[in-house]
């Protein structure tokens, strides 16, 4: 039997997510799936949209004009099916993170130490030893990243927020701020399976994937760690970093001396073979 085409519009948790509904046995044999990448602005060729019996997009604004997820919509035929899909981001385990261009996993704070001129040794040391839990109100920037994820939640009919309130303190449910672990990824491949009428896959099925970022953990800040009481990320525990195991000291290390030395694309750094710190 001809598989339909299913289109899947979303971010790196596209990937993680096909392989996870792959794993419905129903769901395989009736989709053939296509990945179309949005936040590299990835077209979708009209033909497609026309062609296509299953849209599995993340919202997107006006904003993004062609690309945005009502213009989108419009393109496709009368008979196709469409569901919003989660699209996941939580900083609670990095408070200080931001999204400003020019370097990669960034963190205001320890760039505001790097700005400030001091020698790597001590820009390291000065950030390690700062107490986050003075100079911070944590507890407000967990709750304005959770108040942020309901209105990106409101969109698609698969809950998440509730499971990541329950959990962010026991289980790290994160890998980075939008790569989510395998509870969260199971989670949404079930959901979106339940919406079209599928069975959800084998446990022992989902298991077998593994992590769904397994290449990268963005290591945590034992400070922030220490405030909220979470033992999966005291300052002995090894990350992994493309291929490298690291503490958060030795993260921190490599940041200041690749952003001192001008470093562009630290992941490209961290992924040569010049981490020597």
């Amino acid at each position: 039997m001809d598989r339909k085409l299913c289109i899947v519009h979303a971010n790196c948790q596209g990937e993680p997510l096909m392989d996870r509904l792959d794993c419905c046995p129903e769901f395989r044999e009736r989709y053939e799936c296509r990945l179309y990448t949005n936040y590299i602005r990835e077209p979708i060729p009209d033909q497609e949209l026309a062609q296509c019996s299953l849209f599995l997009y993340q919202h997107l604004d006006a904003a993004w004009e062609e690309l945005a997820s009502e213009t989108l919509l419009a393109k496709l035929p009368e008979t196709a099916h469409s569901l919003c899909i989660p699209n996941m981001f939580f900083k609670g385990y990095w408070p200080t993170w931001t999204g400003k261009q020019g370097f990669d996993y960034r963190c205001e704070l320890l760039d505001n130490y790097i700005d400030a001129g001091l020698p790597p040794e001590e820009t390291v040391l000065v950030y390690i030893h700062t107490d986050m839990g003075a100079k911070f109100d944590l507890t407000s920037m967990v709750a304005d990243t959770l108040k942020q994820e309901r209105e990106r939640e409101s969109h698609t009919p698969i809950k998440y927020v509730d499971l990541i309130k329950t959990n962010y303190r026991n289980i790290k449910l994160f890998n980075t701020i939008n790569h989510p672990g395998p509870l969260l990824m199971d989670h949404a491949a079930k959901g979106i399976l339940a919406e079209l009428g599928l069975p959800a896959p084998e446990e022992a099925a989902l298991g077998a994937l593994g992590d769904p970022f397994p290449e990268f953990e963005e290591p945590i800040n034992p400070k922030v760690a220490e405030f909220f009481g979470w033992d999966f990320a005291g300052p002995g525990r090894k990350y992994e970093i493309y291929g490298r195991k690291m503490t958060f000291t030795r993260w921190v290390s490599n940041y200041v001396f690749a952003r001192q030395a001008g470093v562009r694309d630290f992941i490209a750094f961290l992924q040569g073979a010049d981490v020597a710190l």
